[in-house]
């Protein structure tokens, strides 16, 4: 009996253990993985006197200010800058969304002639880099007549085929029971969409919506290219004029990188809860 007892707490304390050491490498990965974030924030608060390429590095300023967000905001149109980046986000989000959600529906849950081709078609656009069809886009943004306007700049992430691929793998994961329910009770299949699919796969949405924001917040690429009026610039353009503004003071350079990655940081902690699995099982028995 006591030889089993001592065993069992052994293979305790050696699960204990393993679990401690597991916890502690993800911790230290975590910290590397975060380092160069502590350092940009660090960077925006410290003032003209201390030195911010030291070695070892001092990541708690000395000499806490305000100064250098107080000198962006004064010397660049951010606040327009951020509520463009907002406004085109938030545009992005909801119209890939429910353009995604409405061309997944069909391929998950109707039967139709060529819904497996359809489906591979759009899976294998994946594989096309963004600068392959860069210049057509452009050529077609610019025949629109949507250049230096927030279409032009949303136009290509109006839907997405990692977007439709996983909302497709979401509704085919909800039960039939719910969507034979559904036409019991009268539903056309836009009902059955909307009232029963899209609050089964609720978190699948919330994670897609998080991911075309983040892209979407720190696209610089294609606004570069559709946007040459200032009044129209989104943060990553804006912070990429500091540059030249400053002179390349990293101070006042951290200071507005530290502006515009202060939203996806507190989105995503708003966000986190519902990225879960989805309960689309739920109410179901039998």
């Amino acid at each position: 009996m006591k030889d089993s007892l001592k065993l069992t707490v052994a293979r305790q304390t050696h699960s204990r253990l393993k679990r401690l050491a597991l916890y502690a490498l993800l911790s230290a990965i975590a910290f590397l993985t975060l380092l160069p974030l502590i350092w940009l924030v660090s960077t925006a608060f410290k003032s003209p006197s201390e030195n911010i390429f030291q070695v070892p590095p001092q990541f708690l300023p000395a000499e806490p200010t305000f100064e250098n967000f107080v000198r962006v905001w004064q010397a660049s149109p951010f606040g327009q800058y951020l509520f463009n980046s907002t406004l085109i986000a938030l545009l992005t989000v909801s119209f890939n969304v429910i353009f995604c959600a409405l061309a997944a529906y069909p391929l998950a849950r109707l039967e139709f002639p060529g819904r497996n081709l359809i489906f591979s078609g759009i899976v294998s656009t994946i594989m096309i880099p963004f600068q392959i069809v860069m210049i057509p886009l452009y050529i077609l943004t610019v025949q629109l007549g949507l250049k230096n306007t927030y279409l032009g700049i949303i136009l290509p992430s109006l839907a997405s085929a990692f977007g439709i691929f996983l909302l497709r793998q979401a509704f085919q994961g909800v039960p039939k029971e719910l969507e034979e329910a559904g036409r019991m009770d009268g539903c056309s299949e836009l009902g059955i969409w909307w009232n029963v699919m899209i609050p089964a796969v609720r978190p699948a949405l919330v994670t897609l919506a998080l991911f075309v924001f983040i892209g979407s917040w720190s696209d610089f690429l294609w606004p570069l290219l559709v946007i040459d009026r200032t009044e129209f610039y989104t943060l990553p353009l804006g912070v990429a004029r500091l540059e030249g503004t400053f002179s390349l003071d990293w101070r006042l350079i951290a200071a507005g990188s530290t502006i515009a990655i202060a939203p996806v940081l507190l989105l995503f902690l708003l966000l986190q809860q519902y990225i879960v699995p989805t309960d689309a099982g739920t109410g179901v028995k039998g």
